[in-house]
């Protein structure tokens, strides 16, 4: 069994409270499971306007796609253009 891990941290320029970062937040996490069969929540930075920290994961059988449906995930919230991605991260383990 292989399990891939990511985190994507962004900044949201224009948040002046928690409402306007939570309705960003749940478009770009609402996008994310339409298109990927993946586990996906705000994982940090929960009080913080104008930062977010959305963490994932995948299960599957192979190394090589969970590594490429992992590429696709960042690649696809960054064309997306809700927030401006700053970092990610990721980690694939067999188990």
């Amino acid at each position: 069994m292989v399990v891939g891990l990511g985190m994507m941290t962004f900044r949201l320029h224009e948040c002046n409270s928690l409402k306007a970062k939570r309705s960003i937040v749940k478009s770009i996490i609402g996008q994310m499971r339409n298109h990927f069969n993946a586990s996906i929540a705000e994982v940090g930075s929960n009080e913080v306007y104008q930062r977010a920290e959305i963490g994932f994961s995948m299960v599957g059988n192979d190394r090589r796609l969970i590594n490429a449906k992992i590429d696709k995930m960042f690649n696809f919230v960054e064309a997306l253009g809700l927030a401006e991605l700053i970092d990610t991260d990721m980690e694939i383990m067999n188990i």
